[in-house]
């Protein structure tokens, strides 16, 4: 291992163990975070759960699921329970919109001025 490489290493380690001075970059970042995070949050339970359900559905009129809870003709509830998974994940975009356009909304003014203060400064 040559000197250089060495060097890069004992920096490397060295950062781990240096107190980071807290930013304003770092503040926009974790506000850009904070508004996204719900929204993102959200869109993944709320995918999964339509997913789930839909496959369900699914489950219903392909396996001999039915018959085991009892279900003499699978079909149109499996069938019923698929439509309703797929509405769940149709809506999950627009919902998953909404949430980050309110939120958006709600820190914009925090975000523009933390943002030009930032820009003035370089």
């Amino acid at each position: 291992m040559n000197n250089n490489d060495q060097e890069f290493l004992v920096q490397k380690i060295r950062t781990q163990y240096t107190e980071k001075q807290h930013t304003k970059l770092d503040a926009l970042k974790e506000l850009d975070a904070k508004v996204k995070l719900p929204a993102n949050v959200f869109a993944y339970i709320f995918g999964s759960l339509g997913a789930i359900v839909m496959g369900s559905g699914m489950s219903l009129i392909m396996t001999d699921i039915g018959s085991v809870i009892g279900v003499g003709n699978p079909m149109a509830p499996g069938i019923a329970i698929g439509i309703a998974g797929m509405v769940i994940a149709l809506v999950n975009y627009p919902v998953y919109k909404a949430i980050l356009g309110s939120r958006r909304k709600k820190y914009a003014p925090e975000i523009m001025k933390l943002s030009d203060s930032i820009m003035k400064h370089q």
